[in-house]
C-alpha cells in the first residue's frame, strides 16, 4: 500500500529529537507538501502524543506517553518503583505480588504472615529472608545491606527474587502503596477501547457503495450513520440520511458522505469523548488507529450509560479530587428552600505555602459542588464545560466555608450555575459555572 503524504509526515514527526521545535510552514517545505496537508498531520501528531504545543513556545516534539493498563504488580514492576536492582532469582521477577510485609517482628510471629507471593521488605536479617523464600515470598533488602552467598543460591534455586535498595522501609513502603493505588486508579478509568463496538461488529460502507446501497444497510440494520472506509480500510468520511436522502440511487458515497468525520482512538477517554458527543450532539463517532484504519465505533448511548455507571460506582482508590470531594458535607436548604446549602472545612492538606487555600483546590470544590446541584435539582449527571471565578479572597486555613448555589439557566444539554462561597455570612469567592448534561438512558 502506498504510503500517503500524511503518513510521511507522521513519520517524519515521529523521527524528529525531542525538543525539537515545528511548525506548518517549515513541514510544507521541508517535504514539499501543502500547508494543509502539514496543519492536519500536526494536528494528528498532537492528538496522539507526539507533538505538543506550548504558549509562547510554539509546537514542540515531545517524549509520547504510552498508557499501562497494569492491574497487578509484578515484582519485576517493584525493582523499576523502588530504583532497585536484583541481587538473585531473577527468573520470579513476572511473578505477582499478592501483598508486602515489613519485617519487623520475630520469626515466630512473622510466620502467618507470609503467604506465598507476599515481598518481604527486611534489612540484614537472613533467618528472616530464608523464612520468606522458603514460604515463597521474595525478599526487598532496604538500607543497600549484603546478603549472604546462601541466600542469594537459595533464590536462584526456588526462583524468588531477592532486590535491594537503598531506600528506608518506610520510603519504600509508601512508594509501593503509592503504586498499587495509582494502578487501581488506572484501571478504573474507562477508554474507548474498552467499550468500543469492535469493528468485526460495526457496519460501515466503502467509498464505491451507492446511496442505494446505504439504503439497503439502513433497512437492514435501523441504523442511519455509518462509517465510510477505502479499499485499504482507511476512513474517509461517514454518511447519513441527510447525506442521502433526495440523492440519485447511484451516486457514489464519495460524493455525497461528509469528509474528515470526528474520530477517536482507543487510548483515549470516555469521558473526553463523552463531552465533545454530547456538546455537538454526535451519535456516533468511528475508532480509528494511528494510521486512520477503521478500527470500530462508538456510540453516544454507550458514552452516557459508561458514564453514568462510573459515577454511580463506589470509590476504590481515592483520586486527590476524591479527598477533596470526601471534605464537603450537605448542610441543608438554603431559605428559598430550592438548593441546599454545602459546608467544608480549610484543611492543611487544601492550603498552598501562604497557608490559604490553593486556587485548584477551590475550583475542585467548586466543581464537584455543581455536580452536586445538578443531581439533586435535576437528576442529571454533568460535565463541566467552564468555570469563571470572577471573586476571591484569601481563605485561612481552618475557615468553615458554607457554599450557597443558584442556577441561573438550564436547558436540555447545558446549565449554568452561580456559587456563591461564605464565610460567617460573607462573601469570599464567587463563580459561574457551565456544564453539560448528560441524558439519562
Amino acid at each position: 500500500m502506498a504510503v500517503t503524504k500524511h503518513d510521511q509526515i507522521l513519520e517524519y514527526i515521529e523521527k524528529l529529537p525531542v525538543g525539537e521545535r515545528i511548525s506548518v510552514r517549515g513541514i510544507a517545505r521541508d517535504l514539499q507538501v501543502s500547508e494543509g496537508t502539514a496543519y492536519r498531520a500536526i494536528k494528528e501528531a498532537e492528538n496522539t502524543g507526539l507533538v505538543s504545543t506550548i504558549q509562547r513556545v510554539g509546537t514542540i516534539r515531545i517524549e509520547k506517553k504510552v498508557r499501562e493498563h497494569i492491574e497487578k504488580l509484578s515484582f519485576g514492576t517493584v525493582v523499576k518503583i523502588i530504583e532497585g536492582e536484583v541481587l538473585a532469582g531473577r527468573k520470579g521477577l513476572e511473578k505477582i505480588l499478592d501483598k508486602f510485609v515489613i519485617g519487623a517482628m520475630t520469626t515466630g510471629s512473622m510466620q502467618r504472615y507470609i503467604t506465598p507471593g507476599a515481598l518481604m521488605i527486611v534489612g540484614n536479617r537472613e533467618k528472616v529472608q530464608r523464612l520468606a523464600l522458603e514460604s515463597g515470598a521474595a525478599v526487598l533488602l532496604t538500607g543497600g545491606f549484603d546478603v549472604s552467598n546462601d541466600i542469594l543460591s537459595l533464590a536462584d534455586t526456588l526462583e524468588m527474587p531477592i532486590m535491594r535498595t537503598n531506600y528506608d522501609t518506610f520510603s519504600v513502603a509508601t512508594l509501593i502503596n503509592r503504586a498499587i493505588s495509582d494502578q487501581m486508579i488506572k484501571k478504573d478509568i474507562v477508554m474507548v477501547g474498552d467499550i468500543q463496538t469492535p469493528l468485526e461488529e460495526t457496519d460501515y460502507l466503502t467509498v464505491r457503495d451507492t446511496v442505494a446501497d446505504y439504503f439497503y444497510l439502513v433497512e437492514k440494520t435501523g441504523d442511519t450513520r455509518f462509517p465510510v472506509v477505502n479499499k485499504s480500510n482507511r476512513l474517509m468520511g461517514i454518511v447519513t440520511s441527510k447525506d442521502a436522502t433526495g440523492k440519485a440511487s447511484t451516486q457514489l458515497l464519495e460524493k455525497v458522505m461528509t469528509k474528515n468525520p470526528r474520530q477517536a482512538k482507543q487510548h483515549m477517554s470516555v469521558a473526553s469523548i463523552g463531552h465533545l458527543m454530547i456538546w455537538d450532539g454526535i451519535e456516533i463517532i468511528p475508532v480509528v488507529e494511528d494510521d486512520l484504519t477503521l478500527n470500530g465505533i462508538i456510540s453516544r448511548r454507550d458514552v452516557m450509560q459508561t458514564l453514568q455507571m462510573i459515577q454511580k460506582q463506589p470509590v476504590i482508590a481515592n483520586t486527590l479530587a476524591d479527598q477533596i470531594a470526601a471534605e464537603i458535607v450537605e448542610k441543608g436548604h438554603s431559605e428559598r428552600g430550592e438548593l441546599p446549602m454545602f459546608s467544608f472545612t480549610v484543611s492543611p492538606q487544601m492550603v498552598n505555602s501562604m497557608g490559604t487555600l490553593a486556587y485548584g483546590v477551590l475550583n475542585q470544590l467548586i466543581s464537584h459542588v455543581t455536580h452536586r446541584v445538578m443531581m439533586i435539582k435535576h437528576k442529571s449527571n454533568s460535565i463541566i464545560e467552564q468555570s469563571s471565578l470572577y471573586y476571591f479572597k484569601l481563605i485561612q486555613m481552618d475557615s468553615v466555608i458554607d457554599v450557597k448555589s443558584t442556577v441561573i439557566d438550564f436547558g436540555r444539554r447545558s446549565a449554568k450555575v452561580e456559587l456563591d462561597l461564605l464565610l460567617d455570612n460573607v462573601s469570599v469567592a464567587k463563580a459561574i459555572v457551565i456544564c453539560q448534561l448528560m441524558e439519562q438512558t
